[in-house]
């Protein structure tokens, strides 16, 4: 059943690089709270106690809204094969946009995704894990190309204008910062 740790084992380090997709969750002081599914090749796990996501042009921006107000951050990783466990790793964490000093470092830890608008660097200061036998098993059958033929399609200037129209401003109109920060 479930347990609680201070910080990250291989074990289960070696479980958050098998899965295929985590689940992000924040919220601000006041308003929605946001839980977002997430793939792609765009988590890294630097060590016992910090994880790195690299964050994509997407439909919306509440995540980093959220964090530079709040910033809270909930990974919630689920077993959909082998095994049953679900991994919630509870932090705090920082955004990370192109005109920061640390985003060449962090960034050269991915293979470039198109659409790329910022990290975040994630500080673990609990790690709890729960049965998961409930969970569901799921077959992976691949990734979704869509966002980056997407990204590809609009090229540099195109996301730019498309972060301009649709991700300055959370649902409950927190800024994100995405144009100003990101040059």
């Amino acid at each position: 059943m479930g347990q609680r740790y201070t910080e990250l084992s291989d074990k289960l380090k070696k479980f958050i690089e098998a899965q295929k997709i985590f689940f992000t969750g924040t919220a601000a002081a006041d308003g929605r709270v946001n839980i977002s599914p997430k793939g792609m090749d765009s988590l890294r796990v630097l060590g016992k106690n910090r994880i790195v996501w690299l964050n994509v042009t997407g439909s919306g921006n509440e995540t980093s809204a959220h964090v530079q107000e709040n910033p809270r951050m909930t990974l919630m990783f689920a077993a959909f094969e082998g095994n049953p466990m679900i991994l919630r790793l509870y932090g705090e964490a920082k955004v990370i946009h192109k005109t920061d000093p640390e985003w060449e470092a962090l960034f050269a830890l991915f293979e470039p995704l198109p659409g790329a608008r910022q990290l975040f660097d994630i500080s673990v200061d609990l790690v709890q894990t729960s049965c998961g036998m409930a969970v569901p098993f799921f077959a992976y059958s691949g990734e979704r190309e869509q966002l980056n033929a997407w990204a590809n399609k609009k090229g540099e200037a195109g996301i730019r204008e498309y972060w301009k129209e649709k991700n300055q401003v959370s649902l409950d109109g927190k800024p994100t910062r995405i144009v100003e920060k990101n040059g």
